[in-house]
Parts: C-alpha cells; structure tokens; sequence
C-alpha cells in the first residue's frame, strides 16, 4: 500500500510542473503533437475510453497503461472529481512513474519501464548534441593551429612527420646547366650600369609664337 501511495504524489508534482495533461481532449491533443510520453488509464475507465486511449497512444507513438487507480481516486489527487486518461508530457518523470508502477507489479510494468528508459537515454543524448551544438554555434569552432604535431615531435627529438625533402632556396643567379660553358649572367655593379638617356625636349626647334599673332579679333579701325 505504501508504494502505491508514493505514485499519486509523484504525478501530482508533475501536474504542478505543468507536465501533466488531464482529459480526453488534452491528452488527444498532446499525443498529435508528439507531446506525450505515457498515456495513464483509470482501472475502471469504460471501453470506449480505452479505445481511444490505444488510439492517441498510436497517433503519439508514446506508451499507455492501465494504472491501479479509479478515476475518483485520480480525480482526488488531482483535485477534481474525476479523472479517466492523463499524459506525462516529461520523459524523466513518466520514467520515474512507470518504474514505481514497476515496483508495485513487476509483471505488467517492468517491461514499460525498460522501454521508457531507452527513451530517456536517447532523450538526454539529443538534448546534449543540441546543447554541444548552441555552444559552437555561440563561440565558434576552434582549429589547431597548423603544424603542431611536427612542432611536438622536434621538440620531443623524434623526426618530424613530414618525410618529403624540402625544395631548396632559389638563388639569385641561376645554376649552369651540363654542357654549357657561359658564365652565369649577373647583376653589373652601379659603375658599369649603362647610364639613363636624357629627355628630349619635342619643342627644341620649334619657332617661337608671336603675341597677338593668330588672333582672330577683328583690328580696330
């Protein structure tokens, strides 16, 4: 009798919490909105109740049970006169529910249980990649600076993990080929540098232009 009492108390904490739906026409509507996680049946709810409970249960993809509870002892615990179908809408208490209906009858909930908490686990997963995922998305995904490894193994005395040569610096003046006998060409020092041309001026034998010559203003008479 005392662990049936603990299970009232447990569902009324999640009817607080706002966790708890009440009635046929709730529950229907948490269920089609994928809400619902255990539908719950009163003992001595009618049959066509609990055709529409296996119903919303299938349209919700969710668990329901038929609890050891009338409806005017639901109704009792949840403060009215009387309740037929409830729905937890939390995953951790319908958890917690199902396993304390378990330790009441282990025959008929033990295996509604088990399956409640596979759903739990892959709840709590879900809701830690979208946390880990509002994180990056927040603070941005940091990349390892490049080369660290072959940072780490110098530094450790191994040999890098790169093992392909290195291409040689370029030098200025290029290497003679095989065969060829001229000398490589180089820079000539400022001395020897040819000297810059001087401008030409395009004017120089240009005649100088009168003024007042090609005006076109008529002479005053």
């Amino acid at each position: 009798m005392e662990d049936r009492n603990n299970i009232l108390p447990l569902l009324g904490l999640a009817l607080r919490g706002g966790n708890l739906v009440l009635g046929e026409e709730p529950v229907e509507a948490a269920a089609r909105a994928r809400d619902a996680r255990v539908l719950l049946l009163a003992t001595d709810a009618a049959d066509n109740t609990r055709r529409r409970t296996e119903r919303f249960a299938g349209t919700g993809q969710c668990l329901w049970l038929r609890v050891p509870f009338t409806k005017e002892e639901l109704g009792r615990a949840f403060g009215r006169t009387s309740v037929a179908i409830a729905a937890v809408t939390d995953i951790g208490l319908a958890s917690a529910a199902v396993h304390r209906l378990a330790e009441l009858d282990p025959a008929q909930y033990a295996e509604a249980a088990a399956k409640l908490d596979i759903k739990a686990q892959r709840a709590a997963e879900r809701k830690a990649e979208q946390a880990a995922h509002e994180k990056n998305l927040r603070q941005g995904i940091k990349k390892p600076p490049k080369n660290v490894s072959a940072k780490k193994a110098g530094s450790s005395g191994d040999a890098p993990l790169d093992d392909a040569p290195r291409r040689a610096p370029r030098s200025r003046a290029a290497a003679p080929k095989d065969g060829d006998t001229r000398k490589p060409r180089s820079r000539p020092s400022r001395e020897n540098r040819p000297k810059p041309r001087a401008k030409t001026n395009p004017y120089a034998h240009s005649r100088p232009v009168k003024k007042g010559k090609g005006s076109f203003r008529k002479k005053e008479g």
